[in-house]
């Protein structure tokens, strides 16, 4: 499942996303970090099923008073020194591997904040977390939202960041080497015939066996509740009586858990381009399934108005659009197209399908993905639509990956059962998903598959989060986000006692930041005096 959201250097353009920010997931990435942030259901009555039992279950609020074992933990006071980035301090903190067994062994979480600027009383800290998972908060947090956010937000909070536990500098969870990392995301992920099954179901395990290989005691204790625990520590070592926080995407489904769990120490929460938390993997993956199409259709339409749309002159259907792309990625299927790679790698469909759906998680990137379609499919030359799909896997020029893929498949793996369990389950799903999607309901179906082959068994369970007794939570969706689409604001904010919906009509991956002055008016004033927006407030 794709949740995740990257942001724009603090040099680019105003907004949250660098330009080729996009980490969405794709056929082949699909493969390492897919829709995996879901529930087992191999049927359409075991989704029933598995939604209405979830529509029961609710996660249940800790008690208010910290246990006596995790006393030394909430006591910690932090080391802060320079790392490197002018402004910003870092520092370590522990916390406990599993917190059912506290004496066990720790994890260490690796922390950075830049304080306060004034003018004004300072606020308190703001914790960010970009989203993912995998995403790096630090990473985020010092590129962009230290130094990109509104100033007056800046100056009265300490802008502070977490990596949660397995991610980037806190402990990261690792699976495979760059060179292996190269084969795995150019596996074919639409396979065609048992052959070709048998290769993705190989690359799933591959994948599995290095991560279990790597990692095998934190794999077991990277869940979103836990990560949400650790930032309750992180919350009383900053000294802070109540969470300020904003969270993008996957980053939603983490502060909501935390306001579940902590509904009496949530303060002024933000969770932008939210997640269902009651949802089943399948009924997950295969709603972002529409949700990419609708993103693609959005897309495909202003193509169509262009003189340099490779996919179709001015005037052509959004269907035939996507049939062109369909018939570009078929052909890419059976002949790759040289990139000029150093390292020699061509653009095949995965890689292809990749970089599209980065795209499709800023329609800032549209341009850009119309100039890599056309020297693709015109000039015989991957090398743009490469570029946008290494950009989606953190691939640097040397060939090394950062381990988003390795962390988002951790955390997505454990935090929910399979979608399926075997490729004939995926088989029987294909109508339902190229339903959805025409253009990516294949690569998006099979990419649901690798959780099936992890090698530690998932902890949680789709589940309602109401935070009874919370302060006013912002919840924010975007009405054409194809990452998370806005039925999930909806359902989010009909769990959350205290939500208040605020809804942005337009296109891409989450809101604030964007360029709506009316969304970030609003939660600046949120922010920033603690006034919530009127429940049902809509910007444009």
């Amino acid at each position: 499942m794709y949740t995740r959201r990257t942001p724009r250097s603090a040099s680019g353009s105003g907004g949250l996303h660098r330009r080729t920010r996009i980490r969405a997931k794709t056929a082949a990435g699909l493969l390492a970090t897919a829709a995996l942030l879901v529930s087992a259901c191999s049927s359409g009555s075991a989704t029933t099923s598995a939604a209405s039992a979830a529509a029961e279950a609710a996660l249940v609020e800790l008690p208010q008073a910290t246990p006596a074992a995790l006393t030394s933990y909430y006591g910690q006071k932090p080391a802060w020194r320079g790392c490197g980035v002018p402004g910003f301090e870092c520092a370590t903190l522990k916390a406990p591997l599993d917190y059912a067994r506290p004496s066990s062994g720790d994890v260490r979480l690796a922390l950075t904040r830049k304080k306060a600027t004034g003018p004004g009383k300072r606020l308190g800290s703001l914790l960010v977390n970009p989203g993912g998972p995998g995403g790096s908060a630090i990473g985020y947090v010092q590129a962009y939202a230290g130094i990109g956010y509104p100033a007056e937000v800046r100056a009265r909070y300490d802008m502070v960041a977490v990596d949660p536990r397995g991610v980037a500098r806190s402990e990261p969870v690792k699976c495979l080497d760059g060179p292996d990392m190269d084969t795995y995301t150019q596996t074919d992920s639409t396979p065609d015939d048992g052959k070709e099954t048998d290769g993705l179901v190989a690359a799933y395990r591959t994948f599995a066996e290095g991560c279990g290989a790597d990692s095998p005691r934190l794999l077991r204790h990277v869940s979103t509740v836990e990560a949400a625990r650790d930032m309750d520590i992180v919350r009383a070592v900053l000294g802070d009586e109540k969470l300020n926080y904003v969270g993008a995407s996957y980053g939603t489904f983490l502060g909501a858990t935390y306001a579940g769990l902590f509904p009496d120490r949530a303060g002024r929460l933000v969770l932008d381009g939210a997640m269902d938390p009651s949802l089943p993997a399948r009924r997950l993956n295969l709603e972002q399934t529409a949700g990419f199409e609708t993103a693609f259709r959005s897309f495909a339409k202003d193509c169509a108005r262009q003189t340099d749309c490779p996919l179709g002159g001015k005037g052509t259907s959004l269907e035939r659009v996507g049939e062109n792309l369909k018939a570009f990625f078929a052909k890419l299927d059976r002949r790759p197209v040289p990139t000029g790679d150093a390292d020699g790698r061509r653009l095949t469909e995965s890689l292809a399908t990749t970089g599209v759906i980065a795209a499709m998680y800023d329609e800032g990137s549209w341009e850009q993905l119309r100039e890599a379609l056309t020297s693709a499919m015109k000039e015989n030359d991957g090398s743009g639509l490469l570029v946008l799909s290494d950009g989606y896997y953190e691939r640097d020029a040397d060939g090394a990956y950062s381990n988003l893929m390795f962390a988002n498949a951790a955390v997505n793996c454990l935090d929910l059962p399979a979608s399926f369990d075997t490729p004939d389950e995926v088989s029987r799903a294909l109508p339902e998903f190229e339903k959805a999607s025409p253009v990516f309901g294949k690569g998006l179906a099979w990419a649901a598959l690798n959780c099936a082959y992890w090698p530690v068994q998932a902890t949680g369970e789709p589940h309602r989060i109401e935070a009874k007794g919370a302060a006013p939570i912002v919840v924010v969706g975007t009405t054409r986000d194809p990452a998370t689409p806005y039925r999930w604001a909806k359902a989010l904010a009909g769990q959350l006692s205290s939500a208040r919906l605020l809804t942005y009509e337009g296109d891409g991956h989450t809101a604030y930041g964007r360029g709506s002055s009316c969304i970030d008016r609003t939660i600046n004033a949120y922010l920033l005096r603690g006034t919530p927006p009127t429940d049902g407030k809509r910007c444009s």
